[in-house]
């Protein structure tokens, strides 16, 4: 039988998150293991009247290419990849492996390699994208091995996912809409300042948002969703940060970092595990030193940190920083094949000022600042 909130789920997925139009082409990219959702989106891509197409990897294909692939063969830029990328109308990506350990035996060095030799796609993907005529969304699938990282059983990682996403609600499309109008608040208040100022323990940040644009992020892009986002002034970014939760790359921890800013750059960075991971991203290149996205988390339906940003930026409560690229949509201009996000608590004291006015305090929104 058929997971009922498997099928909602997809109907979102399909109809608000892409807004799938009859007639387009749309790739729906995933691993062998999300069968269950990848048959529910194309049942629902056929129904709308789009051009459904099933991009399925296999477990262990990236391993293969790492550890047994010469240095060529890493950066190999398919031709049908980048056409994909070139024509699709929209791209519906799951997360979703049966073991989210299998890079960990891989050099850094070589995933940083092949992320350089992205840059074309990416940024034919960013440009299209930004002139409206990509859309994508991500999302991911539960899996035992998921569910495991997260320190759940499957079952109870099912419910934290769909639960996270409003899917256990009878209409998860109007929740998002009001989640989509209450978020709008916070961006039309944050549009109108130009300095922000993040404090918490161990950390005193300030950036300038002149001229930037915050975004209200619904449920469009990543699923479940729950953030507001900009990109800081590239050069502005003064100060240092402590990140509260482990750094997760390409399934490699790394712990209690913090880094130290100076007229936007990087100028020290330290970890107490997986440091030389750190410190190889952070030069993969130019614009891996600077700040892409600064984000203030919003879904409170998210309350425990699994191991997946995907989830874990969304927390309520939390605010996270991105090194590398910048969203266009944002006027940010940062540019870098890498985009890693990283994670702060601000439950605990932590307070954000935006042109020296208190907005934000203990992880809550200050509503009579926000609202008036």
């Amino acid at each position: 039988m058929r997971d009922i909130r498997i099928k909602k789920l997809a109907n979102l997925l399909v109809n608000y998150s892409l807004n799938v139009k009859k007639g387009e082409h749309i790739n729906l990219q995933g691993n062998v293991i999300t069968e269950p959702l990848l048959k529910e989106l194309y049942r629902e891509v056929i129904k709308v009247g789009a051009n459904p197409e099933l991009n399925v990897s296999l477990d262990g294909i990236e391993e293969i290419l790492y550890k047994e692939g010469s240095e060529e063969q890493i950066k190999f830029q398919s031709p049908v990849a980048k056409a994909k990328v070139e024509t699709y109308d929209a791209t519906m990506f799951l997360l979703g492996e049966a073991n989210t350990k299998a890079l960990s035996g891989v050099d850094p060095k070589k995933i940083a390699s092949r992320s350089v030799a992205m840059k074309e796609m990416i940024d034919i993907r960013n440009e299209r994208e930004a002139n409206g005529e990509f859309r994508w969304c991500l999302t991911q699938f539960p899996t035992h091995s998921d569910a495991q990282e997260a320190n759940m059983s499957l079952e109870e990682y099912e419910d934290f996912i769909y639960k996270a996403g409003h899917i256990d609600k009878e209409d998860p499309i109007l929740e998002w809409k009001k989640i989509s109008q209450e978020q709008q608040k916070v961006v039309d208040y944050l549009n109108t300042k130009k300095e922000l100022h993040i404090i918490s323990k161990d950390t005193d940040l300030k950036m300038s948002i002149e001229g930037r644009i915050w975004i209200n992020c619904d449920g469009k892009i990543n699923f479940p969703d729950g953030e507001v986002f900009t990109g800081p002034v590239e050069d502005s970014v003064e100060g240092h940060i402590r990140f509260t939760f482990p750094g997760i790359y390409q399934g490699k921890e790394i712990e209690d970092i913090k880094l130290t800013f100076e007229k936007g750059k990087v100028i020290k960075a330290e970890a107490k595990k997986g440091e030389d991971l750190l410190h190889a991203l952070l030069e993969t290149d130019e614009g891996a030193k600077r700040l892409g996205e600064i984000a203030i988390g919003t879904n409170y339906g998210i309350d425990k940190f699994t191991r997946n940003m995907l989830f874990d930026e969304k927390m309520g409560g939390t605010i996270h920083a991105a090194i590398g690229m910048a969203y266009q949509e944002t006027n940010a201009t940062n540019k870098s094949v890498i985009h890693w996000d990283m994670l702060c608590d601000m439950k605990d004291g932590g307070k954000i000022y935006a042109d020296g006015e208190l907005f934000y305090e203990n992880g809550k929104f200050i509503s009579d600042v926000i609202n008036r």
